[in-house]
């Protein structure tokens, strides 16, 4: 009875930290425990990359839709997901960029592996659905990127802001009219 006790005790000190590591950290290195107040309509993750340039490149984008989405109950979200990228060279990157907004630093890659995401830049749109986030959208932001080295002056169709729209309107999510370019997540050593 004792040790059963005892192991009650432990898990409950444990889930309390397991919780708050779900998220990764903000630059202050504290727990992110909640992505959206309870009442937002959507979440938006944008994974970036210091050192990719197309992920920077779309740092003015992901601004402008930030700006006209976030009062209609749209929480954006930097995510940075590669190991080199420390609490320290992303605050340099925001303000080399001028970046605004709510940003994860993801050391363990959880929020990218939540995501299935596995590009710079690549966005995730996620529905608050009880208690749980449901995923509806994950790929470009826009076609301005054919391939590597291929860029559109303009972008022709923008796929995020449709899907954005689409979930605060409450109409089907159209998948992405095709695949993220840009650089590749750097996965943690052992995975």
């Amino acid at each position: 009875m004792a040790f059963r006790a005892a192991l009650l005790v432990f898990a409950t000190l444990l889930l309390p930290q397991q919780a708050a590591q779900k998220f990764g950290v903000d630059l202050s290195g504290r727990p992110i425990v909640q992505l959206a107040p309870g009442n937002a309509k959507a979440i938006v993750l944008f994974f970036a990359a210091t050192d990719c340039p197309i992920s920077n490149r779309y740092i003015p984008e992901i601004e402008l839709l930030n700006r006209e989405f976030a009062p209609q109950g749209v929480a954006f979200w930097w995510v940075y997901p590669n190991p080199t990228d420390t609490a320290d060279i992303v605050r340099q990157h925001r303000q080399q960029f001028n970046i605004q907004g709510q940003t994860a630093v993801d050391t363990d890659q959880r929020i990218t592996q939540m995501a299935h995401a596995t590009m710079t830049p690549e966005v995730a749109v996620f529905v608050p659905a009880s208690s749980e986030l449901r995923e509806v959208y994950l790929g470009r932001v826009d076609d301005r990127y054919i391939a590597l080295g291929q860029e559109r002056a303009a972008a022709t169709k923008h796929d995020l802001a449709d899907a954005i729209r689409a979930v605060l309107n409450h109409q089907p999510i159209l998948k992405p009219g095709g695949p993220p370019v840009g650089c590749a997540i750097v996965p943690l050593k052992g995975q």
